[in-house]
Order: structure tokens, then C-alpha cells, then sequence
């Protein structure tokens, strides 16, 4: 009878331990992080360069212009800054950049854009941007998509030692050319 007793007790502390540890699964973010390359000759040759960003959403809402003001310094994407990571010099508009690890930020305008390359890294959002870290500026135009972007998007295309970096949401294409 007692060992009864011990087994039932046993199973229900253990049944008790269970239900208190079990963990619901984290929700989604709002703003997943991605990852894009820039690659020697497309898929499977060595990178030139990586982005690691968070693509946030429009939800509705006007983004760039808006809850992005223009003329303003922006994380370009969403939570952690993005980073881009260069594998060997790269040439983004008219500024050869070193190999190494950068903050990217940008500041977004109506018909013009300011990429920026900043040396301080582990930053979330734009809140410790410091201008005397930036290592290089890039201007470059506006364009227009062909429809409408939902969550930011960075990726890019060309090879054989050109392209583009491009930038998009909502209504708003930026090229960065790129040479490698």
C-alpha cells in the first residue's frame, strides 16, 4: 500500500513538474532577420560580400517618408543594424571600401539616398550611430518598383565583377552600383 502511495505521489509531482516547465513556442517576429550574398559568379562561388538585416513590414502603414522620415539616419532594415561583411575590397558608387565588418546605414530621401559604412558594430537600431565612425558615403537615386514592396528587401544581382545592391519597400527601389 505504501509503495501505491509513493507511485502515485511520484506521478503526480513529476505530472505537476510537467505541466509548470511546459513552454508555449516563442511567437514569430514581427521582423525576421535575413541574410543576402553577393557572390563571386552566383551560387556555389565564393562571396564578396554578406548583409545579415531584419525585413520589416508596411502592416498598412507609410514607411519611408513617414514612420522612416526622410533626411533621417535609418538601421536600414529593422531591430540590430544591419551589417555588411565584405570578403575583399569592394567598389559601392565611387568609394572602394576594405575588407572588413560595418554597420550599413542609410538615410533615406524622396529621390536620393545616402548609404552609409560605419565601423561601430553591435548597435541596435540607429540610436548609437556615430558619424565620426563612418568610414565611407555613397550617394545614389531613388527609383520606383514595378509594384508594391511589402517587407524590406536587400539582395543582389549581377556577377563577373559588377551589380547592384539594391534596396526595396513599398513604392521605392534604390540601386547601389557595385564593382569586385
Amino acid at each position: 500500500m505504501k509503495r501505491i502511495h509513493f507511485l502515485l505521489i511520484t506521478t503526480f509531482v513529476f505530472a505537476a513538474f510537467l505541466s509548470v516547465n511546459a513552454q508555449k513556442a516563442p511567437a514569430l517576429d514581427a521582423s525576421p532577420a535575413d541574410v543576402s550574398y553577393l557572390r563571386e559568379n552566383g551560387r556555389g562561388t565564393a562571396p564578396v560580400a554578406r548583409v545579415v538585416y531584419g525585413r520589416p513590414s508596411k502592416k498598412g502603414r507609410t514607411m519611408l517618408g513617414g514612420t522612416e522620415a526622410y533626411g533621417k539616419v535609418w538601421r536600414t532594415g529593422a531591430n540590430e543594424t544591419t551589417e555588411i561583411k565584405l570578403y575583399k575590397p569592394v567598389t559601392f558608387g565611387d568609394k572602394q571600401i576594405p575588407a572588413g565588418t560595418y554597420s550599413l546605414y542609410t538615410i533615406p530621401d524622396k529621390d536620393e539616398w545616402t548609404i552609409i559604412f560605419n565601423s561601430k558594430l553591435d548597435t541596435w537600431g540607429h540610436y548609437e550611430y556615430d558619424q565620426s565612425k563612418d568610414v565611407a558615403r555613397v550617394k545614389v537615386p531613388a527609383g520606383k518598383t514595378d509594384s508594391e514592396v511589402e517587407a524590406f528587401s536587400l539582395w543582389f544581382d549581377g556577377g563577373n565583377g559588377a551589380g547592384n545592391m539594391n534596396l526595396a519597400w513599398e513604392n521605392t527601389l534604390v540601386k547601389v552600383p557595385v564593382k569586385f
